[in-house]
């Protein structure tokens, strides 16, 4: 019998209706919402915070791209509209505080959307989930089923050379017992999943070799049978990468939030 997953998402316009505020605004992203392996780590994400009792809401259908794959694209235009119509959702709901798991949706509302009128107190997951565990608010039952595992993070561009967040996803994965492994590059020398500037969306241009297959050499040359991620493009870039070594069978990739869920 498949086992019934319950976990509750109010939204915003329900929230606002009962004249109740949310603690934070959960800004799932398109990936969060539409890719299926993606979904899983809003799923995780969203139980985490049913867990411990965070007071959440998502705008839901209210909730547009934030514009960032277009504005990379270089159509400024469709950028400008998105961001406007969702400052103006943001903006009428009073929120203060968003979080979200998407590097780029955070970089996005945190440095571009306050010249268009949208300010807001933005913070990523992994800062987020890692305030948790500093409060006490989340606990990690002896490292759970990480406990002495080889686990090694890659950093998201967005999150690590764009905005100087390097250290609360290792905290985070510390929290775990985990044995943190680095990769040769990383941090302010990181490289870059092969996915960001829009690229995600096309075909590699002409070369020797995918970016994402010379990273994924990087990870395995670790010893890691983990790599963890923290941003839906690299997610989709490392597990490509794994199964172009045709390590599958034995490497998985997974985002904080879902090892932080499987710890607890």
């Amino acid at each position: 019998m498949a086992e019934i997953i319950e976990y509750k998402v109010p939204t915003m316009a329900e929230m606002a209706a009962n004249g109740q505020e949310p603690e934070v605004l959960f800004w799932v992203g398109c990936a969060g919402s539409f890719d299926d392996r993606y979904k899983k780590v809003t799923i995780s994400f969203v139980k985490i915070l049913n867990k411990i009792g965070v007071k959440f809401a998502v705008l839901g259908t209210e909730e547009a791209c934030t514009g960032d794959p277009a504005r990379r694209a270089g159509n400024e235009f469709t950028f400008q509209m998105l961001a406007q119509q969702n400052i103006q959702v943001l903006n009428g709901y009073g929120i203060k505080k968003i979080v979200t798991a998407c590097p780029h949706c955070f970089n996005t509302l945190k440095n571009e959307y306050p010249e268009l009128g949208g300010n807001y107190e933005v913070i990523h997951h992994s800062t987020y989930l890692q305030q948790l565990i500093n409060d006490g608010r989340v606990k990690i039952e002896g490292g759970g089923s990480f406990k002495g595992q080889k686990i090694t993070y890659h950093d998201s561009c967005y999150l690590g050379r764009a905005n100087d967040i390097y250290e609360a996803p290792r905290q985070l994965l510390e929290n775990l017992d985990a044995e943190l492994v680095e990769m040769k590059r990383c941090k302010t020398n990181g490289l870059c999943c092969g996915a960001g500037g829009g690229q995600m969306f096309k075909e590699p241009e002409k070369g020797t070799k995918d970016v994402n297959v010379e990273r994924i050499e990087d990870a395995l040359a670790t010893g890691a049978n983990t790599i963890a991620v923290a941003c839906p493009f690299c997610m989709v870039m490392m597990s490509d990468g794994v199964k172009n070594k045709e390590r599958e069978y034995n490497v998985k990739v997974y985002d904080l939030a879902e090892l932080l869920e499987q710890a607890m």
